[in-house]
């Protein structure tokens, strides 16, 4: 297994652009209600340095591991949802809908089908017919089932990245804890924005949204490189 310690020092230095990119959108702070292309590339440029991130293990790499180049094609779809959730306002939300669902079938591809974890799965179906529940009474037309059919999505995403978590017997390895929160987190990110939009004023909704979004498709993104340090690690030993 590799050490914490190897993952900081060999991808620290790739994720500095992806920081510095993050912070520029927090110190920016552009309003939302005046969408424009820049305020478009600000929020998509953190997104734009994980494609980079991923990119700098190689075309080599990209090639050899299907599930890298999976949530690779995930981030260029969630770059374009932001995008269309710029414009939201403006008759853009289910644009933006449909492709982070995208996002989440490629993560979930990604991510695999073993093992199966049946507990995780009732867990997740319970928690995402909860949150079903809770919108339900708020939503209205076509959001009714196409809420409903994002949820399921997320949730089967939730599920595939939670079941490779395995804690016992020495199974799990960094980039499968990865997986595990960043899924978590994509969760709580959608689950903010949905209330937010639907139900009633979340406060600080925008930061608790990009704050969790951002952590999520960084640790997504890193989970992608286990398959690499597995091959250095061997080398070592």
């Amino acid at each position: 297994m590799v050490s914490p310690v190897t993952v900081v020092k060999s991808e620290g230095p790739k994720l500095v652009p992806f920081f510095k990119a993050t912070c520029v959108y927090f110190v920016l702070w552009l309003p939302t209600s005046s969408p424009s292309w820049f305020s478009a590339l600000i929020k998509c440029l953190p997104i734009f340095c994980l494609w980079v991130f991923l990119l700098a293990h190689g075309f080599s790499f990209l090639g050899a591991h299907s599930s890298a180049r999976k949530i690779l094609a995930g981030l260029i779809f969630s770059a374009l949802g932001d995008a269309f959730l710029i414009w939201q306002e403006q008759g853009y939300f289910v644009h933006g809908l449909l492709m982070f669902a995208i996002t989440h079938i490629l993560y979930s591809s990604a991510f695999g089908m073993k093992p199966i974890n049946v507990c995780a799965g009732l867990v997740i179906t319970a928690v995402s017919a909860l949150c079903y529940l809770l919108l339900y009474p708020y939503l209205s037309g076509p959001f009714t089932y196409l809420v409903a059919v994002y949820i399921a999505l997320i949730g089967f995403m939730g599920w595939r990245a939670i079941a490779g978590l395995q804690l016992t017997n020495d199974l799990w390895t960094w980039t499968k804890l990865s997986a595990c929160l960043g899924a978590v987190l994509f969760m709580v990110s959608d689950l903010t924005i949905a209330v937010n939009k639907f139900c009633f004023p979340v406060p600080h909704s925008r930061a608790i949204i990009m704050a969790t979004y951002y952590a999520a498709q960084m640790l997504i993104a890193l989970s992608a490189v286990e398959c690499q340090d597995a091959e250095v690690s061997r080398k070592r030993t």
